[in-house]
């Protein structure tokens, strides 16, 4: 796979992590051969979270994400070690940074058992091994190594071809084969994508799950054709040849279903996302929340990306106008995007999400576990949408539901 083959939200993302003048942002740049991040014998030069997708060898394509010292002191170091944790919620691989010549430290212990519970697989990188026989009566590493640990130095490149394997290694369990639709689909089948092109749509380009989806046809040798609403019953009528499957934008639901025949397969390209993600189970669980809510519940419209709000946004205007609907009630609506999804997620009576199509498959099922976690139900903005339309079984019949 190439650079240009692999959006960021399907790498691998591999973070680096460890106290203060660890050499974090010195390994970083080692690994990947750049200078990625700005290095200093300062305190805390790292402020926020350094991301880049890049492709490294043998890792592959990846996405590289030095973080903030997880010991920073004071109200702005606490802001800092925030961002760090948000970091962790989409973390596939950690490496833990330890200066040599300090050894592990309550900080990083803690790190370590965060890892432990997040369930991520994590390396401890001991850096500073170019100074390290300075303190050979003192260093607080002796003895042999485990497997998931690596003596490394930043500064002469000692061992960090070895810690790009071992990441490597990791990395490698992570499939990059898990399609969207591709494998429901075979050689010579017509798929019709319904795509609008109005106020909310992006100038001069189609939105990330329409071109994962585009691109997924063609390799299956399936004819994809791209319409907008006001084209689809014309097309339909032209064909010789009957779609395999329609997949229209959530937001054209209820148009496009009085439009195309009952004996055709229809879906939309967020509820494809939700399986794709993983979370398409539990949020079915959101449709019974929907009919309970009351004047007094609050319900929170969580995005992964941070588009500029249209007009007619989808997020901050049409799902509270459905929603109300729905209700036949006037809810109290929070909204939050990118990275921003709260941790306390008590107060909410339902949480309705976008397919995540800018965040990795890590931090969807982080967002799902919170919200399971706390008995807060969620649904997808597709299954919204379907089921506020009365075609939600239809939708899901591609899944065998």
């Amino acid at each position: 796979m190439g650079l240009n083959d692999t959006q960021s939200s399907m790498r691998p993302h591999i973070s680096f992590f460890g106290k203060r003048n660890a050499g974090k942002s010195s390994v970083v740049n080692a690994v990947t051969g750049q200078n990625l991040s700005i290095v200093s014998d300062t305190l805390g030069t790292t402020t926020d979270p350094v991301q880049k997708a890049m492709e490294i060898l043998p890792l592959g394509p990846v996405v590289i994400i030095d973080t903030p010292g997880f010991d920073d002191e004071g109200e702005l170091g606490e802001l800092r070690i925030q961002k760090a944790k948000r970091v962790l919620n989409k973390t596939d691989i950690a490496v833990l940074v330890v200066d040599i010549t300090k050894g592990i430290s309550k900080t990083d212990e803690t790190l370590i058992s965060i890892f432990k519970d997040k369930n991520i697989p994590y390396i401890i990188a001991y850096n500073k091994t170019d100074i390290a026989d300075e303190f050979n009566e003192s260093s607080a590493v002796n003895g042999t190594l485990s497997e998931n640990e690596i003596y490394v130095s930043a500064k002469t490149n000692g061992g960090i071809n070895d810690l790009r394997e071992k990441i490597a290694a990791i990395s490698s369990r992570f499939s990059n084969d898990k399609l969207i639709i591709g494998d429901r689909l075979k050689k010579g089948d017509i798929v019709i994508l319904v795509i609008p092109i109005d106020e909310s749509a992006p100038k001069g380009r189609i939105i990330l799950p329409q071109q994962n989806v585009l691109r997924e046809c063609l390799d299956a040798g399936a004819s994809a054709l791209c319409v907008q609403p006001g084209q689809l019953d014309g097309i339909l009528n032209s064909l010789n040849k009957k779609p395999r499957i329609v997949i229209t934008d959530s937001q054209a639901f209820g148009e496009v279903s009085n439009i195309v025949p009952d004996d055709i397969c229809l879906t939309s390209f967020s509820i494809l996302l939700a399986q794709y993600k993983g979370y398409l189970e539990p949020a079915l669980k959101g449709i019974e929340a929907i009919k309970k809510l009351n004047r007094n519940s609050i319900v929170l419209i969580g995005e992964g990306c941070t588009h500029h709000r249209q007009c007619n946004d989808i997020g901050t205007v049409k799902i509270p106008k459905l929603l109300n609907k729905l209700s036949g009630i006037q809810l109290k609506l929070e909204t939050c995007s990118g990275v921003e999804f709260p941790e306390d997620l008590s107060k909410y009576d339902l949480i309705v999400h976008c397919g995540g199509c800018m965040l990795n498959e890590r931090e969807m099922q982080y967002r799902i576990k919170c919200a399971s976690d706390q008995n807060v139900p969620v649904i997808n903005y597709g299954m919204l949408f379907a089921y506020a339309n009365g075609i939600l079984d239809r939708a899901l019949k591609i899944f065998d539901f």
